[in-house]
């Protein structure tokens, strides 16, 4: 059975930034199958210096992520698009395991398969410590 998941390249303003709502809805959601189920089986990330490859990882990799950072809660923004390819500059809050809270920046580049299932992210990012008086989201 061929997966699909709408909306379906060659994108739109609206249906680009439609494919930017499910993603953040997706993460903020935590769940690392759900949100696997959004890229190829064979999909090929770059998340700061790490490289991972394939759902099976991007579960792993997911799981770790949000046992590490509490209370996530991330934003994203329209940045770009072509046909199939989207741009997104994005910003997350969470606190480590010691009580400090910390905000990430960054920018990520998503291209998509026929079928709407992102196959290449690259996220490029940056922390910054922040008391917690200094949360926006």
């Amino acid at each position: 059975m061929t997966e699909i998941k709408k909306p379906l390249p060659p994108f739109t303003r609206e249906t680009a930034e439609q494919k930017i709502q499910a993603a953040e809805d997706g993460w903020n959601g935590k769940d690392p199958i759900k949100v696997s189920m959004a890229y190829t089986a064979d999909s090929q990330w770059r998340n700061r210096n790490q490289f991972v490859n394939g759902r099976e990882e991007i579960q792993k990799f997911l799981a770790n992520k949000w046992n590490e950072e509490l209370d996530y809660k991330l934003k994203k923004e329209y940045w770009a698009h072509t046909d199939n390819r989207i741009a997104v500059r994005f910003e997350y809050e969470y606190r480590d395991k010691t009580g400090q809270w910390w905000r990430a920046y960054g920018n990520e580049n998503w291209e998509f398969n026929e079928n709407g299932l992102m196959k290449n992210r690259f996220a490029s990012i940056n922390d910054l410590a922040i008391d917690e008086s200094e949360r926006r989201l």
